[in-house]
């Protein structure tokens, strides 16, 4: 097995645009570990979100190689992209994306009926999964009942309830006042530690970098810097 869990090897990125086309991504070369905190951080445009939708195999690279769970993202059948997702990666948006005629334990346990498990087994696992972002107590709500911070933690169950060893969260504390957001950052954080769950962000949100152990730097596509962080300042 790789030991990066995330390998990302000289990855270019282009789209049609009219008569000729746009370079999302420039020859990016990156490797995650297993259990990191990390953020790739930039302006709008920088490249953020088409990284994480190679590496959440969502899109493919147009040159290079990404390497996600010993998987060659560019060569997985449509078929095996799908079962990528659903066995071991977690998603997280800035649009929570919750189903409005299902309650929050019904929007939870989604993920698993999807992995064929009993309903045990998905019970006890949802349960968990809501216990771990303090919502045991709505399991029977729906989502226009919570506030935005509140979905927002659904959704975060909604993704870990898996127990994925990826979670890749597109600017996940957008729509959040500041409270909300550390509140949101600060639940992500305990999971990375407890679960050791690899949290990648796509983020130009200062709140979120406050929280990061690593910061990789996107600019017009490329990677300009690449720090870890040895201290953090967040709040607990």
């Amino acid at each position: 097995m790789n030991k990066h869990i995330i390998s990302i090897d000289k990855v270019t990125k282009r789209f049609p645009v009219g008569d000729g086309e746009f370079t999302a991504l420039n020859q990016v070369d990156l490797q995650f570990e297993k259990g990191e905190f990390a953020g790739i951080v930039g302006p709008s445009g920088s490249g953020k979100t088409t990284l994480l939708n190679i590496i959440g195999s969502l899109d493919t690279p147009t040159e290079g190689k990404a390497i996600v769970m010993d998987r060659n993202i560019k060569e997985l059948s449509h078929k095996e992209s799908a079962a990528l997702r659903n066995k071991h990666l977690g998603f997280i948006f800035q649009v929570y994306n919750l189903l409005p005629v299902y309650t929050v334990f019904e929007n939870v346990e989604f993920a698993l009926i999807l992995q064929n498990k009993s309903a045990s087994e998905r019970k006890k696992a949802v349960m968990e999964a809501l216990e771990w972002v303090g919502l045991e107590n709505m399991a029977k709500k729906k989502p226009a009942k919570l506030s935005g911070g509140e979905g927002q933690r659904v959704a975060i169950a909604r993704a870990m309830v898996k127990r994925p060893e990826i979670v890749l969260a597109d600017e996940p504390t957008a729509n959040l006042d500041a409270k909300n957001a550390h509140a949101i950052i600060q639940t992500m954080k305990n999971l990375n530690k407890e679960l050791n769950t690899t949290f990648l962000f796509s983020t130009h949100d200062e709140k979120v970098m406050a929280y990061l152990n690593r910061m990789v730097h996107l600019e017009d596509g490329k990677v300009v810097k690449d720090e870890l962080i040895e201290t953090q300042n967040f709040i607990s």
